[in-house]
């Protein structure tokens, strides 16, 4: 309950300090918790405000915590509320621009008794100690670990550099040419890139739909395969629908999939604005089957996520090895089942927002050492761009990717045919 004594702005550092206590201890999603944790404010910007506060914190928590214990006689415990407190008091200090005495003095209100007097003294030792965070975040250990076994020190470095910034905004045009005002950088057909922090919904071509969001790594998926005029595709765990939106756009008779109804209005509502046209259905991908085969199938699979941990930085705070386990375990199950409803000679694609590769090169292995009427359509690098690497036929995007550019989400995309 907000008071009439608390210092402007304190609605909205409650509402952070909720949303931040939804991911980091209930193990929530930070979009899904916003809602939530935001139910007493009404302004969008106030809204905006609290997650960009918790995003931000969840980009640097490693070295905020640090700050904290270098201040504090005895580590904090880690879900305790002055830590939280202190998150988020020192985050709109030292990295979103809010001078401390604003910083601090709408975070009190949040903690009472001891507790308060100890933020109180412990933001102030660090505020006179002039300190600051490092340029290039420090990854959770945890996080740190299982990459550096996996792909080694320079993707390591490389996925903290692309902490650092929120990314830039990435277009999937409509058509071959870009809306003309419209203007970007482009890597390939198709494709436009624009700064980050640009407000989309005003842009030209938006409400005409000759344009919509999309990670120029999450668009490679639809793009590889191929040209859809004349073929059946499945697009599957759809929503909300950019790669329904390629596929129908390049001609495929497209069946969109999907087991959240509200996802797939979204989808509904994208299809619409966009002008593009596809069967929906709301079923289980385990559950339902197909009247007939197809010729191409897109399976993007549910899956840890944390390859877009730059737009989502909570997965590197949620996702454990087990969650990664049962995962990939998912995706080999929908690899298993999908895999009847392709005509032979057909176009499979599986992909994933992940840099765990359990989820991606073990789950493609096993998928083939179970399926001999399936072998590998090995991807061709003029099929990708250069900064997109092809490695034994397969694509994994990694950390890295268009560095200087405003960088691209990690992903592993495969491509199989049916004998």
């Amino acid at each position: 309950m907000v008071s009439d004594k608390d210092p402007i702005g304190t609605a909205s550092r409650r509402a952070a300090m909720r949303l931040l206590d939804a991911v980091l201890r209930k193990g929530l999603p930070l979009e899904a918790a916003l809602d939530t944790a935001a139910r007493d404010l009404e302004r969008s910007d106030d809204r905006g405000f609290a997650h960009a506060i918790v995003a931000e914190t969840l980009r640097r928590l490693a070295d905020l915590d640090a700050l904290i214990d270098s201040a504090t006689k005895k580590p904090l415990p880690g879900d305790a509320k002055a830590r939280f407190a202190l998150r988020v008091a020192l985050v709109q200090a030292l990295a979103l621009d809010t001078p401390p005495h604003a910083a601090i003095s709408t975070v009190l209100p949040l903690v009472e008794g001891g507790p308060r007097r100890l933020v109180h003294g412990v933001f102030g030792t660090l505020m006179r100690r002039g300190v600051s965070l490092p340029e290039i975040p420090t990854l959770p250990g945890g996080v740190a670990h299982r990459w550096q076994q996996a792909w080694g020190g320079l993707v390591v470095e490389a996925a903290a550099k692309a902490m650092a910034v929120p990314p830039p905004i990435d277009l999937v045009l409509a058509g071959d040419e870009a809306p003309e005002g419209l203007e970007g950088v482009s890597f390939m057909p198709r494709h436009l890139r624009l700064e980050r922090g640009t407000a989309v919904a005003g842009l030209t071509g938006y409400g005409s739909g000759d344009w919509w969001v999309q990670d120029i790594s999450a668009s490679m998926p639809a793009r590889l395969l191929g040209e859809g005029r004349g073929r059946t595709a499945l697009d599957l765990c759809a929503a909300p629908g950019g790669k329904t939106m390629q596929l129908a756009s390049a001609g495929f008779d497209v069946t969109a999939l999907d087991a959240s109804q509200s996802r797939l209005a979204r989808l509904s509502e994208n299809l619409e604005r966009t002008k593009l046209s596809a069967r929906i259905v709301a079923a289980d991908l385990m559950k339902w089957r197909p009247d007939a085969p197809v010729d191409a199938i897109l399976l993007d699979a549910p899956c840890s996520a944390t390859g877009i941990f730059r737009r989502h930085p909570d997965v590197l705070h949620r996702v454990r090895p087990r969650a990664i386990a049962e995962l990939a375990e998912g995706q080999k199950a929908m690899l298993a089942r999908a895999a009847d409803w392709l005509k032979p000679g057909g176009t499979f694609v599986y992909s994933v927002c992940s840099l765990e590769p359990e989820e991606g090169e073990a789950a493609a292995d096993a998928f083939l050492a179970a399926r001999p009427d399936f072998r590998l359509d090995p991807i061709r690098p003029e099929e990708v761009p250069d900064e997109m690497p092809v490695k034994s036929g397969v694509l994994r995007i990694l950390p890295g990717a268009f560095a200087d550019q405003g960088g691209a989400d990690a992903f592993f995309i495969a491509r199989f045919t049916r004998k």
